[in-house]
């Protein structure tokens, strides 16, 4: 199964996958709202506006496993991301990212290795992979890496269809 067709929901609870937005690069990050890298959601919709119209696309995936920083509901998540950062790109269901609870799209996507040769666990929030059109992860960045970081900027423009 590509990681196009794994099942998710969107943070509205409805059935869908990354297949619609395939053709697309893809930034998929886990994210929270309470967290001391929750700013970067400022920087994530900046890449998206820059973006977008070049076939590209962030994808945020709540996560609350670390030091319990998404503890809200998806509404609450979703009104948080819109009033606070102006979120603009989509959004999908609360999941967990390690651990034996882990949702397939991250089982897969932490097979990935970063920078360093390591693959694994995803470390904390804001953790991004970058995903090509054809859906194939092309790239890892932790969660200390900002989204306009250069590496990051060169790793989207590299795959933009």
């Amino acid at each position: 199964m590509s990681i196009h067709e794994i099942p998710v929901h969107t943070l509205a609870g409805e059935p869908s996958n990354l297949g619609t937005l395939a053709g697309k690069a893809l930034l998929v990050v886990n994210v929270a709202s309470k967290c001391g890298l929750t700013p970067q959601y400022k920087g994530l919709e900046r890449l998206q506006e820059r973006y977008a119209a070049q076939g590209f696309s962030v994808v945020g995936f709540p996560c609350n496993q670390f030091a319990g920083q998404e503890p809200g509901t998806a509404e609450e998540i979703a009104t948080f991301c819109s009033t606070t950062y102006g979120v603009t790109f989509p959004m999908f269901e609360k999941i967990d990212v390690n651990g034996p609870s882990r949702h397939p799209l991250y089982a897969e996507l932490t097979e990935f290795a970063d920078v360093d040769g390591t693959a694994g666990d995803v470390q904390w929030n804001f953790e991004k992979f970058l995903i090509a059109p054809t859906g194939e992860v092309v790239a890892r960045f932790r969660p200390t890496t900002e989204p306009e970081d250069d590496t990051v900027v060169k790793a989207i423009e590299s795959v933009l269809p």
